[in-house]
């Protein structure tokens, strides 16, 4: 689990402990301090003030108005409602810095409980013209994420899950998913 980092190849163009506007802005990646189930994890990855869910803003355009953010651990709302620290430490900081494209890479998400819907709701609502997609995640993730109807609120599967996305530039990556986005919703935004 500790060697198990966030993508590194684009922090030559984005840190997110140098982004003034994000709560990590500041932070020194220097030791394992963070555990997941008493078990280290890599130093690279942020806290938001969940004990099984963790994240890395691997990218933030805010004149694009998108955001690229990497998951790791174990997406808990039942016991430890990690959907209201994730809105609240994060997402509502970007939203307020005019972010609405969010991409959520999912790919070291090891398993989902959920609960109620309200925050993700919310989120879907704030974006208005906006999208959330939901990239990478497991298939049996998508089967929870499903059960407790948040397909409704993210967005997944067919041309969304860009399996070589490590090769693109974010800005790429993000003008792919829009136009999926745009297609699937039949909007102009």
């Amino acid at each position: 689990m500790h060697e198990l980092a966030p993508f590194e190849k684009w922090d030559s163009v984005y840190n997110p402990a140098e982004d003034e506007r994000l709560p990590f802005f500041g932070t020194t990646y220097d030791g394992y301090e963070l555990a997941l189930y008493n078990h280290f994890i890599h130093p690279l990855w942020d806290f938001v003030g969940s004990e099984t869910l963790y994240v890395k803003v691997l990218f933030v355009d805010y004149e694009e108005g998108f955001a690229i953010v990497e998951l790791l651990g174990e997406w808990n709302d039942t016991l430890h409602n990690d959907i209201m620290h994730l809105k609240r430490n994060l997402i509502d900081v970007l939203l307020y810095e005019g972010v609405k494209k969010f991409l959520l890479i999912g790919e070291n998400i090891l398993n989902f409980h959920g609960a109620e819907d309200d925050y993700y709701q919310e989120w879907f609502d704030e974006v208005e013209d906006g999208w959330i997609v939901a990239m990478g995640f497991r298939d049996f993730v998508h089967v929870e994420l499903k059960k407790f109807r948040l397909d409704y609120y993210l967005n997944w599967g067919g041309e969304l899950e860009v399996e070589n996305w490590r090769t693109f530039s974010p800005g790429k990556l993000i003008a792919h998913l829009d136009g999926v986005m745009k297609r699937r919703l039949g909007g102009n935004f």
